[in-house]
């Protein structure tokens, strides 16, 4: 098999801005071809050795790598002080991690130090960039690359023209933002296939025989635009018996909401920030008898899936504008907001009726996306291998 490097760029940063001075591209060049800096990209020679487990960033990836659409993959990600560490491998094996210096804090970010990377190895087969996007220098330096964007959250491209006219493959969460990008893009391949709730994992998120202590969940960071209000206020109305937990990997708003359920009167938990390990979220929704999400402005959340993979059916608000397509008959309910509590009543009177982890087994885990996103990229006129 011809090898074919797969990379995966998020906009996560970490580390603090730190003074000192900016290495040139050459200086960093030297860096990376002397090993100063990380290791050179490694082949993965066992594809079928590679578990497609963790959150969304990784799912991708590891299913190319396990389906053969990729020899070798990395997720890079962005550092902001001068002294970004090492290259590492966490949690799956086989997924390699970079963390690159930023040039400044402004996004598109760019980064002496990725385009130091691409000159010492040369750019990978594939780019994914996903978020807030990377400079069009860095896209010019993978001018060889296939390379696809996915906005992950609502708005369909969260980078300016001058950087999405570069991409060969826009991934959407909704015909709505498919429409959008080709009113820019025209001549653009796009297809609607979010990474976070297509590639699920079903080793990852499952049933356990858990005694169900609470009625429903709410897995989402503590920031606004998750609108926790509207559960919040949902449960106001509902006997106060019921009893909801919220877990948080990140974000500012944990004392509010605590806040807030407490002025209110009613029975909510609270975990995290920080989050916890997948095994422990995968325990924490099977504790509960239905899942729910109550964002608005959110891009098809990958949590949709993971609740169903779980065995739970997902109560959404119906002004989600990406990922109403996973909500069926057979997962779950979308209803208003302010109409959640008779959802939450409907949805916890029927359980039964649901089958939500057997209808995600048969149309959205990886298996099903890495073929779809296999014959987008064989049939894009942007294909380079």
């Amino acid at each position: 098999m011809k090898p074919s490097r797969m990379v995966v760029i998020s906009d996560f940063q970490d580390g603090e801005w730190e003074s000192g001075a900016l290495p040139s591209v050459d200086q960093f060049t030297k860096q990376w071809s002397s090993g100063a800096r990380g290791a050179a990209p490694r082949i993965i020679h066992s594809p079928w050795s590679v578990e497609v487990d963790g959150g969304y960033i990784e799912r991708l990836p590891l299913a190319c790598l396990r389906s053969g659409l990729a020899t070798s993959a990395e997720i890079w990600t962005h550092w902001r002080g001068a002294s970004p560490p090492r290259d590492w491998i966490s949690g799956n094996p086989h997924l390699t991690r970079r963390a690159f210096r930023l040039n400044g804090a402004d996004a598109p970010f760019s980064s002496n130090d990725m385009l130091g990377h691409i000159q010492a190895f040369g750019p990978p087969a594939t780019l994914c960039v996903w978020g807030l996007g990377v400079s069009e220098d860095i896209l010019l330096a993978c001018q060889k690359s296939f390379k696809i964007y996915n906005s992950i959250d609502a708005p369909p491209l969260r980078i300016p023209p001058e950087v999405s006219r570069h991409f060969d493959l826009v991934l959407t969460g909704a015909e709505w933002q498919s429409e959008a990008v080709l009113e820019r893009h025209p001549e653009m391949s796009v297809a609607v296939l979010p990474i976070g709730p297509e590639f699920a994992s079903e080793t990852t998120f499952h049933p356990l025989e858990t005694e169900k202590v609470y009625d429903m969940i709410y897995v989402a960071a503590a920031q606004p635009y998750k609108r926790h209000d509207i559960l919040f206020e949902a449960l106001a109305k509902l006997p106060r018996s019921l009893r909801a937990l919220c877990v948080s990997g990140y974000g500012e708003m944990t004392e509010s909401l605590r806040s807030q359920a407490g002025a209110k009167g009613i029975k909510v938990d609270f975990i995290g920030p920080p989050g916890v390990p997948f095994p422990e979220v995968n325990r924490l929704m099977n504790s509960a008898r239905m899942g729910v999400v109550c964002g608005v402005d959110d891009g098809a959340p990958a949590i949709l899936t993971e609740y169903m993979l779980a065995g739970i059916p997902v109560l959404a608000n119906s002004a989600l504008t990406c990922g109403l397509q996973y909500i069926t008959p057979k997962t779950g309910r979308a209803v208003p907001a302010d109409q959640f509590h008779l959802g939450i009543l409907e949805i916890l009177a029927g359980d039964s009726e649901f089958e939500p982890r057997q209808v995600v087994l048969r149309n959205w885990t990886w298996q099903h996306s890495v073929r779809k996103l296999q014959r987008l990229i064989e049939l894009s006129p942007g294909r380079k291998f």
